[in-house]
Parts: structure tokens; sequence; C-alpha cells
């Protein structure tokens, strides 16, 4: 099973993925696909059927390269809100990635 520190991780890595995207692009075509273009895969079909709070903070943060604060300013949101807003995102990716895989060992 998946933790809360694994999906932070994770975004990490896709946020590092997104602001680098060209140079993994071609890389793949030479070296093949890295381990987070598959992590993208993934958390990106997960945000298609997301609320559509997350969808933006997903997009926000970890796409367009916002941090909390600069979001926070740009969205005339406190800082405690974006951070409070993060966590429960981290939670319902938690929740549909456990669920994903409960569904992969049931088959």
């Amino acid at each position: 099973m998946i933790n809360a520190n694994q999906i932070r991780d994770d975004l990490k890595n896709i946020k590092y993925y997104y602001t680098h995207k060209t140079v993994f692009e071609e890389a793949s075509q030479q070296l093949g696909e890295s381990e987070v273009m598959k992590k993208v895969r993934i958390y990106n079909d997960i945000i298609l059927s997301a609320p559509p709070k997350f969808y933006d903070l997903y997009y926000s943060l970890y796409m367009s390269g916002h941090t909390q604060e600069s979001l926070s300013a740009k969205l005339c949101y406190t800082r405690e809100y974006i951070r409070l807003l993060n966590k429960e995102f981290i939670d319902y990716l938690l929740k549909k990635l456990n669920e994903k895989e409960n569904i992969s060992n049931a088959n």
C-alpha cells in the first residue's frame, strides 16, 4: 500500500518532470521512458475525475510550477488554506491510488 510520504515524493518528481519536460521527452527517445513519466500518466488519469479544486491545484502546483506561496498570492487565498487544500489533495490521491492497487491485486 502506498502512503502519504510516497505521494509527496511522487508529486515532487512530477513537478520536476514538468519543469524539465522537454529534456525527459528528448531523452526518452534514446534512453527509454523514465519511471516518472509512468507516474505522470497514473496521476493524470486520477486527476481527470478529481473534484475541480484538486484538478486546479494539481495543474497549478505540480504542472505549472507554482509554489504554495505564489499560488496563494495568485488566487488571493491564505498560504494556510493552500496548505490545507494540498493536504486534502494528498489524502484524495492516497485513497484513489490504494483503491487502484486493491483492484490490481484482486485481478
